[in-house]
């Protein structure tokens, strides 16, 4: 189990959504059935050590990744939704998007007042997603762990704006470009 195997099994796509984007594809990924094992045996060992109440998965891909490892992990899972998809009362927290604004939502129920979570994405570019689950987490009083993400995009500096505020970052692998 190597992560260089599994971002083997990660496609790029050049010029996705626009011209000078290399699109990385973790669909591919999850598709293989031994990288996408590998992929939750190296999380669910980096964490095997750590108390680790919830793992909180963020719209879409984070639920991928974050379901099986919480199953791994022997804890509960939270989606954090887009809006208009949960059923019960709910936090909202606006983020920006390149072209735009977004939000994302937690029931309001889901997370206890000093419950340990980790927040999990696909993709770490701008951190401008992760950092809407971090402040709705804390907006219900849980310890993070940590944020982590199966890709990190290092040029686009999310990395460095989770980091600056004080979060533990970890991905499972690294690529150049945008």
């Amino acid at each position: 189990m190597h992560s260089m195997s599994i971002q083997a099994k990660i496609r790029t796509i050049p010029d996705f959504p626009k011209p000078g984007i290399m699109f990385r594809d973790v669909t591919t990924l999850f598709k293989d059935p031994t990288g996408f094992g590998e992929l939750i045996d190296v999380l669910a060992k980096r964490y095997a050590g750590a108390r680790i109440d919830t793992v909180v998965g963020i719209e879409s891909r984070g639920f991928i990744v974050g379901a099986p490892l919480a199953v791994r992990l022997g804890c509960g899972f939270v989606p954090l939704r887009k809006p208009g998809k949960l059923p019960a009362a709910t936090w909202a927290q606006p983020y920006e998007l390149e072209y735009g604004t977004d939000e994302l939502h937690v029931h309001i129920d889901a997370i206890a007042e000093g419950e340990r979570v980790l927040l999990i994405d696909d993709l770490l570019a701008t951190g401008g997603t992760m950092l809407a689950g971090v402040a709705l987490m804390r907006r219900a009083g849980a310890e993070i762990v940590e944020c982590t993400f199966v890709v990190d995009l290092p040029e686009v500096g999310g990395r460095q704006r989770l980091e600056s505020e004080g979060l533990p970052v970890h991905a499972v692998c690294v690529f150049d470009g945008h």
